[in-house]
């Protein structure tokens, strides 16, 4: 509740009308005051007039003015400095830390305000303001689209470089990491992850030359090999072995096989696939940051990422049952999927932490050159009559349903202010 005053005293949708203080006197908002989202006052360096007088300070806004005692703003001296007490419901009179009444005013809002508002953070029904985004103009929801794009593409690039101490630097156990953790395609990130980290990229180094080597390391590390438990399977018997001895030559300890999840996905995606994938891109040592940061178009990045699987795992999707022969890793747009969520924040992580505005250009127009992805996210807006024309854009899509619309926060996002706002006015 107190969030929904925030926003409504700081784009000024209160009733139209007057405001005035508990005992009367006018009230004239010449600024609202600068939001603050830390400690102190909801509202640095406001400017209003009451009465005759103009005040320039801060303004606090509670749902109920008791609130000023709960939360024992009466001794901190922060909030010496407010010169307005906003609240839906006034119950007592407020001072400050030096015994002064400090003005108050409770602030009208229309029950139909509410009643919009309610209906856009409804939890039964998910985003209801889709079905009108055609009452949005074209380019104000553009704008929004960049804007929610951007942030998405910062977010990730901020977690790659929150890595940059972990790994003293290394671009490329970064890269080996970050990638890893793709290839988990949402349901088995985290096992992925923990996989990568289990098994150092030094490590991997030692045996870079044996794909058997780099197959017994990755899936015994991920605690996928269990002597015994497929005796007709040679070739899962001969990774049991190398495992062992990799294991004791070099002190290995494997994670927990459970956290594995193959429930509801398609075979040829099961995550040991995507294991083997690693592997073979693993063989001969990893450098694929520096093979990253040299190519120029998206059809070589597919090349550079989308090995094809031979051997063992171009018949099998899992241990022991054999299946129709399979070579392909990935499908294009699984592949496109991984250039998204590591090369592109990679890309622009790189150019972020070295200033290098060619490689986050770069990365940006990877994504406006790639189709955009399919999902039930994209699928809902194409269906309010959306036209989503790159994968730019669906990052900015999926940015929305997961920080915005997920979360209700409505009142932050550009559509539901501009119908919140549009709705107020009318009102």
């Amino acid at each position: 509740m107190e969030d929904i005053l925030q926003y409504v005293w700081q784009h000024r949708l209160w009733q139209h009308g007057e405001l005035t203080t508990n005992d009367g006197k006018p009230i004239y908002v010449i600024d609202t005051g600068l939001l603050n989202t830390d400690s102190g006052p909801d509202f640095f360096n406001a400017k209003i007039k009451i009465g005759n007088q103009i005040w320039a300070g801060n303004v606090e806004i509670h749902v109920r003015a008791s609130d000023w005692y709960r939360h024992n703003h009466h001794t901190d001296l922060a909030y010496n400095s407010v010169i307005l007490h906003v609240v839906a419901k006034d119950d007592c009179e407020i001072q400050r830390a030096d015994g002064k009444v400090i003005p108050q005013c409770v602030l009208n809002v229309s029950p139909q305000f509410f009643e919009r508002y309610n209906t856009l953070v409804d939890t039964t029904r998910m985003q209801p303001c889709v079905a009108r985004i055609n009452e949005i103009p074209s380019m104000y929801l553009h704008d929004w689209i960049d804007s929610l794009a951007f942030e998405r593409i910062n977010a990730k690039a901020e977690r790659i470089k929150n890595l940059l101490n972990i790994y003293s630097g290394s671009w490329e156990d970064i890269c080996y990491v970050t990638l890893a953790r793709s290839l988990g395609f949402g349901i088995n990130n985290d096992a992925f992850e923990r996989l990568a980290r289990r098994t150092p990229f030094n490590l991997v180094g030692k045996i870079s030359d044996s794909l058997l080597q780099i197959e017994a390391l990755l899936f015994g590390q991920a605690g996928l090999l269990t002597p015994g438990l497929y005796p007709h399977d040679g070739y899962y018997n001969h990774l049991c072995s190398e495992y062992a001895y990799l294991a004791n030559r070099f002190s290995l300890s494997p994670m927990d096989g459970s956290v594995w999840k193959f429930f509801r996905i398609r075979p040829q995606n099961f995550p040991v696939r995507r294991i083997a994938l690693l592997a073979r891109l693993l063989l001969g040592g990893f450098r694929m940051m520096n093979a990253m940061m040299e190519t120029a178009t998206v059809e070589e990045l597919r090349d550079l990422i989308n090995r094809p699987l031979d051997g063992y795992w171009a018949s099998h999707y899992s241990f022991e049952h054999a299946s129709a022969t399979t070579t392909c890793a990935l499908s294009k747009s699984a592949t496109d999927i991984l250039i998204i969520n590591t090369v592109v924040p990679l890309l622009y992580a790189y150019g972020e932490y070295y200033g290098l505005k060619t490689h986050t250009q770069r990365a940006v127009d990877f994504l406006e050159e790639m189709q955009p992805e399919k999902n039930s996210i994209v699928q809902q807006f194409t269906d309010a009559g959306m036209k989503i024309h790159n994968a730019f854009e669906s990052q900015a899509l999926i940015q929305l349903r997961r920080e915005y619309c997920e979360p209700r926060k409505c009142i932050y996002c550009r559509i539901g202010h501009r119908l919140l706002s549009h709705d107020a006015s009318a009102l």
